[in-house]
């Protein structure tokens, strides 16, 4: 029918501290939300890295859950870049609540599964956990790989005596010990 809603859809992305990266996500979030026939329910929008598990919008999110609702990341690093076991925990919280998980960029064989019975539903489940598994360690190796380089490249400034760090916050602390 015209005008049904066929699912509720809920988005997740990050905050930037860079105002323009955080404008083009969610303006990319929200095309990928406004497709005929679906109600968004919530944004929610995160500012602690997705290698925390303890992400208030996102445990926020998995509580406002409702069965049959679809989550849906801009990227699947929005949802996590834990460890493996962990992310798979996150995942299984998600479809405990009866909600599925959908991210551009990973094939979504849900309506497939849905239509299939017997051994084919279990293939098509199989395949899409597969998926949703390599999809997230990839996330995970590369929060990895760049943690790697960034260390590497202050050794590197270190030994070269270009590093400094992180400068005080001179403001911050005479607040603190105005209280």
């Amino acid at each position: 029918k015209p005008g049904a809603v066929h699912s509720t859809l809920r988005g997740c992305t990050c905050v930037s501290v860079q105002k323009t990266r955080t404008c083009s996500a969610k303006k990319r979030l929200l095309a990928m939300l406004e497709s005929p026939g679906y109600y968004v329910a919530a944004v929610y929008r995160e500012k602690a890295s997705g290698a925390r598990s303890d992400r208030p919008e996102l445990l926020r999110m998995i509580e406002d859950l409702q069965p049959g609702e679809v989550v849906i990341a801009e990227k699947i690093d929005r949802i996590s870049r834990l460890p493996l076991v962990e992310a798979e925990k996150l995942v299984d919280a998600i479809r405990a609540k009866g909600a599925r998980l959908a991210v551009p960029g990973i094939v979504d064989l849900s309506q497939l599964t849905e239509a299939s019975s017997g051994v084919a539903k279990v293939v098509l489940q199989g395949v899409q956990d597969m998926l949703l598994r390599v999809a997230l360690q990839i996330a995970r190796d590369d929060f990895e790989d760049r943690r790697e380089r960034q260390r590497q490249g202050i050794d590197l400034a270190k030994g070269a005596g270009r590093y400094a760090g992180r400068k005080p916050d001179t403001k911050m602390h005479e607040r603190v010990i105005a209280l």
